[in-house]
């Protein structure tokens, strides 16, 4: 029994709006409003550890979900924010943090720009100073000016 294209289209339709009644919103993951602010605060000061530069917040990675469902699990359990933050460092080394602490390990990471930044502009002050001292004006010597005045006369001739 073959169906026709109309019927075929009918129940293709009827599929399609049947989803469309049952669907609903995405519920949050937690009831509990003061654990999903804790996470979405968290998530803002920590980083993703697949993603180029990205706190957890901002990335859509399998790693960053589950890092999410870790630190609301920690919450759940009733820990700080210092505390799920001290706990993830321990485990995965200060890179897990957005903006790392001012340390000896992360000195030159904060200070390392300045420092870049000035000796730039030293760099800059000295190629500039030599310069001007190169392009001064010093008068022809008595050999420079007989040659300058020599092809000036063949220029004349020809």
């Amino acid at each position: 029994m073959k169906i026709s294209n109309f019927y075929r289209s009918a129940i293709i339709a009827f599929l399609m709006q049947w989803t469309l009644v049952h669907a609903q919103e995405a519920q949050p993951l937690q009831t509990n409003s003061a654990v999903e602010a804790q996470v979405q605060r968290l998530s803002e000061e920590l980083r993703c550890l697949v993603c180029q530069n990205q706190t957890l917040a901002d990335s859509h990675a399998g790693l960053a979900e589950d890092l999410k469902q870790e630190i609301r699990d920690m919450a759940n359990k009733g820990m700080t924010d210092q505390a799920i933050i001290d706990y993830l460092v321990a485990r995965y080394g200060d890179f897990v943090r957005y903006r790392p602490a001012l340390n000896s390990t992360t000195l030159i990471l904060w200070l390392g720009p300045f420092v870049l930044l000035l000796a730039g502009g030293i760099g800059l002050i000295f190629m500039l100073r030599r310069r001007q001292k190169i392009s001064t004006d010093q008068p022809l010597s008595n050999d420079e000016a007989r040659r300058v005045k020599e092809l000036l006369d063949l220029d004349r001739k020809a």
